[in-house]
């Protein structure tokens, strides 16, 4: 999907007025913000707030087109309103729609939301200055407070629309209606805890317009996935559907050996091979039946193992390494020197990551992706811990100086490869236990195997991975573990659509 920030989306803006006109762009608007609406109002009354621009003028056109309802919408003037906000402004009039005047006091605010159903906020849009003015805050107030649902147009106001900054008082949204294309504070922490659930809202606007706009930011969706999910041929045996080489385990650690294999089994892999220390053979084997679990002995010279893990990886398509390697010396001689000789496409997580800090110039060129949370990166990156305001700006640099594809996990896990920041939507909390980083690199590593490559991989992968986390909590709200993320990946596989709907839940 398109994530554009605030300033592109102003120049989408622009040319799509020139060439469809502006009143037919917000009656879509209204129109889609109206179909929400419909979906969260608890009762028939419906109350909005407009501010003066044109995200007041959507709530406006939203209001029209929702006759069976009792509305009411509090409005500041409007005095150089654009033509199509004074055509929704009719149109809001001729429906019925009650007009009055903005609430200047909190306690106004709280009278004007008290009994009513729904709200729809108008008040900003992506472009907003802070701070907001104090009528604006005090509705915010008035509604953070209460237990009345909300529906942010475009974006929660208090909400920075490039960067997610939030500057308080924020409004927590039971719903945000992005128009036209994502924005990159909707997606990204902490804008992103503000949103609650994400439609985006197709308003008829060219093609063209958006494609001018060169967005360095991009997000996937379901038909996107599906489109990169590699698909077996018809011919395949059981190398060639995918044979990813994983070296991981120990004897503190041996699950997340088995994790990362079954990860990339339940993926689609057709061969999955585990080298292992003998230390932790047992184990694996114990719990691998289709998967082959072959031992290295690290304590032999670490170029005996390094060579003996090269021709294993002959039969190989793809290497996941790191989970749950020791993090002795002699294990990191032989990480190095196996990802030094081979030329499969890796994925690299957990003590391999441990390994390469300080040895990243020797990972120039490869195809790789590293997939640290935040605490392995500001070990990799030697910049020390990572603020959430700062994670795109760290990945970028960090990328840049390197040229290493990396995948920084957290609640929005960021995928770049030194040209898009593409931004994972399929975050859930149901991802927060032991193992699950396991899992998807042993995702990535199928997708490797299969021919993808690195950031498609990694990006397809987390999708991937959190659908199957949802999945996964939908049936055990609680106590949700690594092996259930595994188990539920092909029933988290999103069911192709014929007919491309004007309305998408994002999360």
């Amino acid at each position: 999907m398109r994530v554009l920030t605030p300033a592109q989306m102003r120049a989408a803006d622009a040319q799509a007025f020139a060439e469809v006109g502006e009143v037919a762009l917000m009656s879509a608007a209204g129109a889609r913000v109206a179909e929400v609406a419909a979906r969260y109002a608890r009762s028939r009354k419906v109350v909005a707030f407009a501010g003066s621009g044109n995200n007041g003028g959507d709530a406006f056109a939203a209001l029209a087109l929702l006759p069976d309802y009792e509305r009411v919408i509090y409005a500041q003037d409007a005095p150089r309103a654009s033509q199509a906000r004074r055509d929704a402004e009719q149109r809001a009039e001729r429906a019925g729609v009650e007009r009055r005047a903005f609430p200047q006091s909190l306690d106004d605010a709280r009278d004007a939301i008290a009994d009513c159903g729904l709200v729809i906020v108008g008040l900003v849009g992506t472009g907003a200055r802070f701070p907001l003015p104090e009528a604006y805050t005090n509705v915010i107030r008035a509604l953070n407070e209460s237990d009345v649902r909300s529906i942010a147009i475009d974006i929660p106001a208090g909400v920075d629309g490039e960067r997610g900054i939030v500057v308080e008082p924020a409004l927590r949204a039971s719903a945000t209606v992005t128009l036209a294309a994502l924005k990159p504070g909707l997606i990204l922490p902490p804008g992103r805890e503000c949103v609650g659930d994400l439609w985006l809202a197709d308003i008829g606007m060219p093609a063209s317009a958006l494609a001018a706009q060169q967005s360095s930011f991009a997000a996937l969706d379901d038909a996107e996935f599906l489109a990169l999910l590699p698909k077996r041929a018809a011919s395949s045996d059981k190398r060639s559907a995918g044979a990813p080489l994983v070296v991981a385990g120990s004897a503190q650690f041996p699950g997340a050996a088995i994790l990362c294999a079954m990860g990339a089994a339940r993926a689609g892999a057709g061969y999955v091979t585990v080298a292992t220390p003998q230390a932790a053979a047992t184990a694996l084997r114990a719990h691998l039946i289709e998967q082959v679990v072959v031992t290295i002995d690290p304590a032999q010279s670490a170029e005996s193992v390094v060579q003996e893990l090269l021709e294993i990886a002959k039969r190989n398509s793809s290497v996941a390494i790191g989970p749950g390697l020791a993090l002795d010396d002699q294990t990191g001689e032989i990480v190095r020197g196996f990802v030094r000789a081979c030329d499969l496409p890796i994925v690299a997580d957990a003590s391999a990551l441990f390994h390469f800090a300080k040895h990243l110039e020797m990972l120039r060129g490869k195809r790789i992706v590293l997939t640290p949370h935040e605490g392995e990166f500001a070990r990799l990156s030697g910049k020390g811990t990572v603020k959430e305001s700062e994670r795109v700006e760290r990945l970028r640099d960090f990328v840049q100086e390197t040229g290493i594809t990396t995948l920084l996990k957290g609640q929005a896990t960021l995928i770049y490869d030194g040209a898009t920041m593409h931004v994972n939507t399929t975050g859930t909390p149901a991802l927060a236990t032991a193992g699950t980083g396991d899992v998807l690199s042993g995702i990535i590593a199928t997708l490797l195997s299969q021919g993808l490559a690195p950031v498609d991989a990694a990006r397809a992968g987390a999708y991937w991975h959190g659908l199957a986390a949802k999945h996964a909590a939908a049936s055990r709200p609680r106590g949700v573990i690594a092996r259930d993320v595994y188990e539920s990946l092909a029933a988290a596989l999103p069911k192709p659509h014929t007919e491309e709907s004007p309305l998408v839940r994002i999360f």
